[in-house]
């Protein structure tokens, strides 16, 4: 069967290094093209030596020789761009495939498309939107909680989200619980980008957990507002995110009150329905650990109940589930492709 080339923009930072290397043995998905202006001419495999025996002598290019090189027909462009810089970026693609008669699916992978209006999004993020005439032909939620969306393009939740999100929309929906919700999560270090921080900086980090931006992390009004959209909800979330002292996986635990007391094996049996046709989701006997998903689009979920008291944990890659998996599996599912295509390889366990 044909393979349909796709475009990597903001190609050099970790999220688009793990979209390279679950592009590379993806059975119908051929990276055409990777755009990098901080290192345009370089090889990809300069970058990311763990790639070197799968594109060869492919080269980053900059914006004007990808934009030039639009293919007819369909193309599918995947955005690691940072927030702020994407949406506009995004949009000159946009722009350029009308031109060349491209047929273009995007999925973002920043921050830019995840809100319903501009307003929302400067609210968040401090600056004006890129491209809001755009923002109605992208859809943002995970693709196990929306079977079809209706617009070309998507916007995929962040790493922190995607764990919120697998947690509070079955509550919701099921109309489980009342009151506010309380989550405390922790993530590794590639959370935070390539570019070293005073945070990530390993001797800070080793050995070493703390919380940042408590109640006030730009996730929580992502994921209340992608609740308020899936479910018709608007529950107020209290989150408080934590820094890690490993590199790859987020472990995130959701406190609720229940509208009515349940045991744990009927709660766990409500969630385990609910995510029966999610292949990537798997609703576990006992807590999940962050060593059975890391470097797989698996996401691994727990409960505890005390009366009317519940605990849901989440388990996932944040790199993966939380970034390039879950946009793979949108791309795939945009392109009619078997939505585990590229992505049913297992955990690496012991990394």
């Amino acid at each position: 069967m044909a393979r349909i080339p796709v475009m990597v923009l903001g190609g050099s930072g970790y999220v688009a290094g793990e979209l390279l290397r679950l592009l590379a043995t993806h059975p119908r998905l051929e990276v055409a093209a990777v755009l990098s202006e901080s290192r345009a001419g370089d090889r990809v495999s300069d970058v990311f030596p763990q790639l070197q025996t799968r594109y060869g002598d492919l080269r980053f290019g900059d914006r004007r020789s990808l934009l030039a090189q639009l293919p007819a027909g369909r193309l599918g462009l995947f955005s690691a761009a940072p927030h702020g810089a994407s949406a506009a970026l995004i949009a000159e693609f946009v722009q350029a495939a009308g031109a060349a008669a491209t047929e273009l699916t995007v999925v973002d992978v920043s921050a830019d498309f995840r809100y319903e209006n501009p307003e929302d999004y400067a609210a968040v993020y401090g600056q004006p939107h890129g491209a809001p005439t755009l923002l109605t032909q992208f859809t943002a939620a995970l693709p196990e909680h929306l079977a079809v969306s209706e617009r070309p393009h998507i916007g995929h939740p962040g790493c922190f989200a995607t764990a919120l999100l697998l947690a509070t929309v079955p509550l919701l929906e099921l109309g489980l619980t009342r009151g506010g919700l309380h989550a405390s999560g922790v993530t590794g270090s590639t959370g935070s980008g390539r570019s070293p921080l005073a945070t990530t900086h390993h001797p800070e980090r080793h050995s070493n957990l703390f919380a940042y931006k408590p109640l006030a992390h730009r996730h929580a009004p992502e994921v209340t507002g992608i609740c308020a959209q899936l479910t018709g909800k608007h529950a107020a979330l209290h989150f408080v995110p934590h820094s890690g002292p490993f590199a790859r996986g987020i472990h995130l635990t959701l406190q609720a009150q229940l509208e009515t007391a349940k045991s744990g094996d009927e709660l766990r049996g409500l969630l385990a329905d609910f995510y029966a046709s999610s292949q990537f989701v798997q609703v576990r006997d006992g807590t999940p650990r962050i060593k059975d998903v890391v470097g797989s689009n698996f996401a691994h979920l727990g409960i505890a109940t005390d009366g009317d008291a519940v605990a849901v944990f989440v388990a996932i890659d944040n790199l993966v589930k939380g970034a390039a998996g879950g946009a793979i599996q949108w791309m795939n599912r945009q392109l009619d492709l078997p939505e585990s295509s590229g992505l049913d390889a297992p955990a690496m366990a012991w990394a």
